[in-house]
């Protein structure tokens, strides 16, 4: 599976467009990374906690519209884009999509 954040491809021709390909995961702090972050937001510096969690949402949300795209015979998946929303304190959103398509 090609996955692209451009509408096209190099070398390749989109011979279809099969509709939206999406992933998303909601994902919520706990207690332990919130004290752990409690810390280093007085000491200042990176909140590791909190960046290993978003990129582990990211990569889960990637996955599921990989499959997504798997779904309805998808060779690639262009104009991929996240997006991410705050569901409630603590919790938020990450969301994967872009054009699943099929190519020559």
């Amino acid at each position: 599976m090609i996955i692209s954040t451009t509408e096209t491809i190099p070398s390749k021709e989109i011979t279809e467009i099969l509709g939206i390909a999406r992933g998303s995961t909601v994902r919520a702090r706990n207690v332990a990374r919130d004290i752990f972050a409690g810390i280093k937001n007085l000491v200042g510096g990176e909140i590791e906690e909190y960046t290993k969690l978003q990129a582990q949402s990211r990569e889960q949300a990637l996955s599921r519209m990989i499959e997504d795209a798997n779904r309805v015979g998808a060779d690639a998946v262009v104009n991929v884009r996240f997006m991410t929303s705050v569901i409630s304190q603590g919790a938020a959103e990450v969301l994967a999509y872009g054009t699943s398509v099929k190519l020559k």
